[in-house]
């Protein structure tokens, strides 16, 4: 691993061979994201189902982990936190619709924090050369999260599908670049 962290032209070299599959895998990932920019609904559905399911495993791990520790204290905890996750992950899985709700408010409430943080972390900062910027993307999340709270319960039903679409395609446009860019290199 320290290897390839630490020789990065050893690694471009070794790269550069396989810049097609970068190119297609960007692609892919491009395409997908189209898809799913299409169809958001049916996105932000099957998100909160796969959020459902990936909830009910880690509580059957939680589960399985703390009859495998030691002492009391630690199987208790385990034993409510792994069912509050299965308890959790069936019940967004039986009602996406309204698990995408309670994702979207959930969203909401990330954006509100990071926002208030990057607030005062800009204007404790004011010395900086670009302080506004990080205080101005701190409004910008908070007005945000009020327009998805204003819109509720319609925006549960697209917010999730949407961040999905934008990751695969940020995703897809950076990877078909860096593929590109690997081509050029070697």
């Amino acid at each position: 691993m320290s290897e390839m962290i630490g020789n990065p032209g050893r690694q471009r070299a070794e790269f550069s061979g396989k810049w097609g599959w970068f190119v297609a895998l960007g692609i892919a990932l491009i395409v997908l994201g189209v898809i799913a920019w299409l169809d958001v609904v049916s996105v932000t559905i099957a998100g909160t189902i796969f959020v459902g399911a990936m909830l009910l495993v880690g509580g059957v791990f939680q589960i399985v982990h703390g009859f495998m520790m030691r002492g009391w204290q630690s199987l208790v905890l385990s034993l409510l936190g792994g069912a509050l996750s299965i308890i959790a992950g069936l019940l967004i899985m039986s009602e996406p619709l309204k698990g995408a709700l309670v994702l979207t408010l959930l969203v909401v409430a990330a954006l509100v924090v990071g926002g208030i943080i990057r607030i005062v972390i800009g204007f404790r900062h004011r010395e900086m050369p670009s302080w506004g910027w990080l205080v101005a993307s701190g409004i910008i999340s908070l007005i945000v999260a009020a327009l998805l709270y204003a819109s509720l319960p319609w925006s549960g039903l697209w917010v999730l599908g949407t961040l999905i679409a934008v990751e695969l395609l940020v995703q897809g446009v950076s990877w078909l670049s860096f593929g590109l860019a690997l081509r050029k290199a070697g």
